[in-house]
């Protein structure tokens, strides 16, 4: 529908005139197009009114220690994109990635 820019970036206009049904509750449809399936959200409304919902995912607890570890992450991340990029090595054994590791 249109494009507009704010303090929270662009922001892309979605639908015109919805109201609130009965029980106060607005359809939100095309709006949550292209969202993770599993995104629940934090609802904030500022001083002008306008209310923002902020896609938020959860992660297990037993993984957010690699979130808190900048390092740990960094090097993760560093080797996703070395595997996107094509940087891999293959292996024939265990003994020769132990061999390689150790040198």
């Amino acid at each position: 529908m249109g494009k507009t820019s704010s303090e929270h970036g662009t922001l892309e206009l979605i639908a015109r005139d919805v109201r609130p049904d009965a029980r106060r509750r607005v359809t939100l449809g095309k709006a949550l197009e292209g969202l993770d399936a599993d995104a629940a959200f934090a609802i904030y409304r500022d001083e002008l009114g306008r209310i923002i919902l902020d896609p938020q995912v959860s992660i297990p607890a037993r993984e957010v220690w690699l979130f808190r570890n900048a390092k740990a992450l960094a090097m993760v991340r560093r080797g996703l994109q070395d595997a996107a990029d094509g940087k891999t090595v293959t292996y024939r054994d265990v003994a020769a990635l132990a061999d390689d590791v150790e040198s």
